[in-house]
């Protein structure tokens, strides 16, 4: 895998807050390498172990995307508007996306969570059509309920036929069970951890700081333009 210049600088990463961790008492000891110092009482991140895994990160993603690959992007948490920014991410780089709620089994029953996804398309499909206003009123209030849900819960992956190639983690404790449902089938991860984190769960694990927007954002953003690149490239030569 041929290394990529991806326009990663430790100022960027400084101005966005990716340095901070959490509270020196909440760390988990498999993080110091990781860490460079204390400061008031928390954890500083070493920037420059972040920027080569975050570097690393993109050539991954650009090679996968650069061979049709598929992937999936995971960040639910709704208090600092990581699920919006994972939302905004996946739909620029036609990723699937989960941002609202991890279904337990959403991978590893996949069959469930193919026939649900089938039930959706059928549903919106007879939204579409109008057939679902022709339906007896009780009848009808009763399936749009149902396509409301899918639509909250399965909406960023309405179009996925089968498991993901790739699975991108915005926060490993929130999404715990999705990260252990990749790791029971086999599904290589990339896992943005904060101090508080195990870098040795994922394939791939960016030391930053996971509760902050303004890191969030700039770590998708680094890896959507790998993305984007990487099917431009499978695009041209197909």
């Amino acid at each position: 895998m041929a290394r990529r210049y991806w326009n990663i600088n430790l100022e960027e990463m400084l101005e966005a807050g990716v340095h901070f961790g959490h509270g020196t008492r909440q760390w988990n000891p498999r993080m110091a390498p990781y860490i460079s110092a204390k400061r008031k009482g928390i954890h500083i991140t070493n920037l420059t172990r972040t920027a080569r895994f975050l570097s690393e990160a993109c050539d991954l993603v650009f090679d996968a995307a650069s061979k049709g690959k598929q992937f999936l992007i995971v960040g639910t948490k709704k208090k600092n508007k990581a699920a919006d920014s994972v939302s905004r991410a996946a739909i620029r780089a036609r990723c699937h996306y989960v941002n609202k709620k991890w279904l337990g089994g959403m991978l590893t029953n996949w069959p469930t969570t193919e026939t649900r996804l089938r039930k959706f398309r059928d549903l919106r499909t007879e939204q579409k059509t109008g057939r679902l206003n022709r339906l007896p009123k009780r009848d009808a209030a009763m399936l749009k309920r149902q396509l409301s849900r899918f639509q909250t819960y399965l909406g960023g992956i309405k179009y996925m036929t089968g498991l993901p190639d790739i699975v991108i983690i915005v926060d490993q404790q929130e999404e715990y069970t999705a990260l252990r449902e990749c790791i029971t089938l086999g599904i290589p991860t990339i896992c943005l951890i904060d101090t508080n984190c195990d870098p040795d769960l994922a394939d791939l694990s960016i030391p930053a700081n996971d509760d902050a927007i303004a890191s969030i954002r700039l770590i998708l953003n680094k890896l959507v333009v790998a993305i984007c690149e990487g099917r431009s490239s499978y695009i041209r030569n197909p």
